[in-house]
């Protein structure tokens, strides 16, 4: 892998420094140095890993180039040694804590200010290691129906979770436009899994978004995974209200896009989700009416 990184970074690497870091419930993540250079490496021994990180790699370059949001810049990705890895930009976190989220807030009011053409992304990629569809389109409610929640409640008949999840699933996957009837989204170019856990902030006091599951959709969608693992401080989201106001039907559609993720959590994790998922299915469908 030292002979990788100096080809990709033209510069002999000869590493000095290998410090284990958390890479979450996936990847194994270390911080990898020659005295000079630092770089923040993922590997993963499967095979499906080279995909997963050259999507991850394409969506922080894009993240990048917005100028909007800092992002770990990324080096390259290859295979060594029978892993498959990818090599980041190291950026040393830990300062600026809440007060940090503020200024986080009208950085993503910024990225999403930016038109994208269509709603999809130019190449599928994963939220988490599922499988994340997306195919281009022009139709919002198709896509989310289709590639996002129709998508998640069809692996999990797969994987054994019948019965009323799926019953009540369907009746809402026919209703669920109804919480667009005076809403047309714009696409957007969102990080697509931003929680508090791929948030950080710079020694330096600046906001770092990074882990992103990148695609062309409604903003609302991004807004409403902060809001889904204990939430941003309240300033984070004055903040990008102050940038981009939010439509009166956004707490109707949080659920919805919540959902998602939710389900997204069943099939990997089972657990708890899945009585998650049919309070949120519940209510959504007794806001229908």
């Amino acid at each position: 892998m030292e002979q990788r990184i100096g080809a990709m970074t033209g510069r002999r690497f000869v590493a000095r420094r290998r410090e284990p870091l958390g890479g979450g419930c996936i990847n194994q993540a270390w911080r990898v140095g020659d005295g000079e250079r630092d770089f923040f490496v993922k590997t993963h021994g499967a095979a499906i890993a080279r995909t997963m990180f050259e999507a991850e790699a394409a969506a922080l370059a894009e993240l990048a180039a917005t100028g909007a949001v800092r992002v770990p810049l990324p080096v390259g990705h290859g295979t060594a040694a029978g892993l498959t890895f990818l090599v980041l930009e190291y950026l040393p976190l830990g300062g600026g804590g809440a007060r940090a989220l503020e200024p986080l807030g009208r950085r993503l009011a910024a990225l999403h200010r930016i038109p994208q053409p269509f709603f999809g992304w130019h190449r599928d990629n994963t939220i988490g290691s599922t499988p994340q569809l997306n195919d281009r389109g022009d139709d919002w409610i198709a896509f989310w129906r289709e590639r996002r929640f129709g998508f998640q409640l069809e692996l999990a008949a797969r994987n054994g979770h019948g019965g009323e999840l799926q019953r009540r699933g369907e009746q809402l996957l026919a209703r669920f436009a109804g919480l667009f009837a005076d809403y047309q989204p714009a696409p957007a170019l969102l990080h697509g899994d931003l929680w508090g856990g791929n948030v950080g902030c710079t020694v330096d006091g600046e906001p770092v978004i990074f882990d992103p599951a990148c695609y062309y959709g409604d903003r609302e969608a991004d807004l409403a995974m902060t809001e889904l693992f204990g939430g941003f401080p309240e300033r984070f989201y004055a903040a990008y209200r102050e940038e981009l106001p939010l439509d009166r039907g956004y707490p109707q559609r949080r659920t919805l896009y919540n959902l998602y993720h939710v389900l997204n959590h069943l099939n990997l994790f089972g657990g708890g989700y899945r009585a998650q998922a049919e309070r949120m299915i519940e209510r959504l469908l007794a806001e229908l009416g």
